[in-house]
């Protein structure tokens, strides 16, 4: 790389290997500083990272640099989250295989293998964009470190009469084929009808509105609120379901909404949770119509084997023959879909792990009460959530790829037997169970097939990341400083790892939370394959520079979700060029430099403007407003350090009337740039750490920029700021008055004549005369008295 041209791609990979060889981000057990310790997110690994990943991975790193300056011993760890559905799907599509198809061992280490394949390229894009984990203290929601403190915390819970087993309602995705938690669910606006249907009740006709007919081979029973007229002679009577002619009982609950159709419902088993919350009431008869599959079950008679979208059709058409349908109204209606595959949900009865929190609602919203959240108004997302609650939480999955449950069954009595706790982890598909006999007798054993939901995996980081610090050390990392995280994931990992730190440690697991947004397209929406609108991180750091794609995302507030636009990403490859080109001019002026006295005035501005800027970041920084520091010192960058401080010394610098002038400047530029790039390094990296070692390196000693103290103010002057305030508008209306008379700012003039209102022409201003009229370019500068105030609309009469 040339002296005199930066190239990100050159110097960007290169800091990547220096930062990892000479171990500069490691977390130091030994250090006695303050420990600032991360709960980092582990990506799930998709096989490559998406934007939003760079854009909020980004914005966490900013938080980490910047404690690390200010003197922390930063705990970083890096994970991937690769157990689960996801990877399953993802080495599905990579060895175009299906792991329903294989020998469940077989694709159990067909995903292992596969992982060791790719985690390195996957973990080498966080790597790329600047993140300053600690790499080595690295971890995998799948490996034997993880599963251990997965089962641990189950066999826990279930101690306490937290984790329990049941026959019971759960939500159920027919296309991934395992039960799934109130998480993963979403609401899609969808359109659908809206159908009369004709039951009979004593030979009468009673119309029953319905968005779901499939489900007529289930219906259980039929409601209607105890207060609505039209129906209460019915009540205990039997309504004859149409098509498939079983008779149900007609009963009376507050929950029937009489505003809702024709006020009268039915029950199947399972439409929805007010169904399920009928059937325990009433204790009413269970009738399955839908196979996991998502197919329709021998209950439904002919329409048996049909999908269910086929079946609801087959089903309307034959009430519309038979004259049962009495009408249709064309609707729009939230359905809830599994959240990875859009599938809609359906509520099959199966034998299930669950964890009980319900009762704890009233202490969750405590808990969160406790945190404290950055942007503050997220936490009513989090509240929303657990006011909401409807079930407890449903952990077992009928997967393949993941933590197994280290319980086995008596094959006679279905007692379950759990593990030990000291042989953890264990795969009861391998592994033998600790017990040899059941209290009943019986010495065979069946082991629990199913998986852990990954998200009560990753609900242990906190726990999973501290564990792979010496012991001495662990409770001073927890509970952990941070949580960053995207706000989406609010209601899956922030509250199910907060639920699961108050049940094992009584604490919440960190101090703060740091929320960001996510990255939506240049019109507003939020990105997604099937809409082709997806912007990927490895083509943008082909076009930019990753302290470019820094630049970007460091502008975004917390909590602020945020368009993808170039013009960012232009704008910061301008600003590096820029601190690239300014730092260049700034230290060929500081070669052989000795220190001196900071003497002339517009010197001791800059300083000033200096401190300001330093105390202002600093505040913002720390309460993890890193937009607004950025803000703050880019401003000082371009508007008092560039456009004006560079321009009133470049005489100065080259043709100095006495050398305590030149010195004076000096002096300042070897204050005001390496506090610059200091102040800049934990959003633009790569830029700053290579501006170090190319001018600091060999005074400072540190082995990185990153290491080194955050820069402390100089004294404040508000004479002289004041002083700097009126050059500076005199200044902009200068180039202002040249550029209306078709002149550079070069072009000499014999007189700068400066009218102003209310401003004195005091000795300090006076102080300034040289450099306003070296940068002016005038032989000589007149105060007079005009009408207006000193401002960048300030009136100046120029004199050729």
């Amino acid at each position: 790389m040339p002296d005199d041209k930066y190239s990100p791609k050159d110097s960007e990979p290169k800091w990547v290997q220096y930062w990892e060889s000479e171990k500069i981000f490691r977390f130091d057990p030994k250090s006695k500083s303050p420990i600032y310790s991360i709960d980092t997110p582990p990506p799930t690994v998709s096989g490559k990272m998406h934007i939003g990943h760079a854009f909020s991975y980004t914005q966490q790193d900013i938080v980490a640099r910047y404690k690390r300056m200010r003197g922390f011993n930063v705990f970083y760890p890096f994970g991937t989250d690769d157990n689960g559905l996801p990877t399953e799907r993802l080495v599905e599509k990579l060895k175009n295989v299906k792991g329903a198809r294989m020998e469940r061992q077989e694709f159990i280490r067909l995903c292992e293998d596969t992982l060791k394949e790719i985690r390195p390229g996957f973990v080498s894009d966080w790597k790329r964009i600047g993140m300053s984990c600690d790499f080595d203290l690295f971890y995998s929601t799948i490996n034997e470190h993880c599963r251990r403190i997965s089962q641990e915390s189950f066999l826990e819970l279930h101690k306490m009469g937290r984790a329990y087993r049941k026959d019971a309602p759960a939500l159920w995705c027919p296309l991934c084929a395992t039960a799934i938690s109130q998480v993963e669910c979403e609401d899609v606006e969808k359109s659908s009808t809206f159908n009369d249907i004709m039951f009979k009740v004593d030979g009468k006709d009673v119309i029953i509105a319905t968005t779901r007919p499939e489900m007529l081979p289930a219906c259980v029973a039929v409601f209607a609120h105890p207060d609505d007229e039209r129906y209460k002679d019915m009540f205990g009577k039997k309504a004859k379901v149409p098509l498939f002619n079983h008779e149900v009982p007609i009963l009376a609950d507050a929950r029937a909404d009489p505003t809702k159709g024709t006020g009268i419902v039915m029950c199947c088993t399972f439409g929805d949770q007010t169904d399920i919350a009928w059937y325990l009431a009433f204790n009413l008869p269970l009738k399955k119509a839908i196979m996991p599959d998502g197919k329709m079950s021998e209950l439904a008679g002919r329409y048996a084997g049909l999908k269910i979208a086929d079946a609801r059709k087959a089903i309307l058409e034959d009430l519309k023959s038979e004259g049962l349908l009495v009408k249709q109204k064309a609707i729009t209606h939230a359905v809830k879909v599994h959240e990875r595959c859009q599938t809609e949900i359906e509520i099959i009865n199966s034998k299930q792990w669950f964890i009980k929190f319900l009762d704890l609602r009233e202490d969750m919203l405590r808990w969160g009460a406790e945190l404290k959240w950055h942007p503050d108004f997220m936490r009513h997302r989090y509240d929303n959530w657990v006011k909401g609650l409807q079930w407890d939480w449903l952990i077992s999955r009928q997967r393949f790829f993941g933590v197994p449950f280290p319980v086995w069954y008596c094959k006679k009595c279905d007692l379950p037997v759990f593990a030990d706790k000291k042989k953890l982890p264990v795969d009861p598909l391998k592994d033998s169970p600790p017990a040899k006999k059941c209290a009943c007798g019986s010495t065979e054993f069946l082991p629990e097939k199913d998986v852990l939901d990954t998200w009560a995996t990753s609900s242990m980081t906190p726990q999973i990341v501290v564990q792979l610090a010496p012991k001495t050390l662990r409770k001073k990392l927890f509970p952990m400083s941070l949580r960053p995280q995207a706000h989406e994931i609010i209601s899956f990992w922030l509250f199910n790892t907060l639920v699961k730190s108050r049940l094992h440690y009584g604490v919440n697991p960190w101090k703060d939370v740091a929320l960001s947004g996510y990255v939506t397209d240049p019109l507003g929406e939020k990105m997604s394959k099937s809409k082709g609108n997806v912007v990927e991180p490895q083509v943008v750091l082909a076009k930019f520079s990753a302290d470019a794609m820094r630049f970007w995302a460091g502008g975004s507030k917390l909590g602020e979700d945020i368009p993808y636009q170039e013009k960012e990403l232009v704008a910061g490859d301008k600003f590096v060029t820029k601190l690239w080109n300014a730092a260049k001019f700034a230290f060929m002026h500081l070669e052989c430099f000795k220190e001196g006295k900071v003497s002339e005035i517009m010197d001791k501005w800059i300083l000033s403007r200096l401190s300001e800027v330093i105390e202002e970041s600093t505040s913002a920084f720390d309460v993890y407003e890193f937009s607004r520091a950025k803000f703050i010192i880019e401003r000082f960058f371009w508007n008092d350090f560039c456009d004006n401080y560079l321009e009133l010394i470049k005489t100065r610098l080259y043709e100095p009337k006495k050398p305590e002038h030149k010195t004076s400047a000096q002096t300042a530029l070897s204050i005001v740039l390496p506090a610059l790039l200091k102040l800049m390094a934990p959003i633009t990296p790569f830029i700053t750490e290579e501006l170090y070692h190319k001018y600091l390196h060999a005074s400072e000693k540190k082995p990185s920029i990153h290491v080194c103290n955050w820069p402390e103010p100089p004294k404040k002057d508000k004479t002289t700021e004041e002083v700097g305030k009126i050059v500076v508008a005199i200044l902009s209306a200068v180039r202002k008055k040249k550029s209306e008379m078709k002149l550079s700012m070069k072009s000499p003039v014999k007189k700068l004549v400066v009218e102003c209102k209310n401003v004195e022409v005091s000795c300090d201003l006076n102080a300034a005369i040289e450099d306003l009229k070296a940068t002016c370019c005038a032989e000589i500068v007149e105060f007079g008295k005009g009408k207006e105030e000193i401002t960048t609309e300030v009136k100046i009469t120029v004199e050729l």
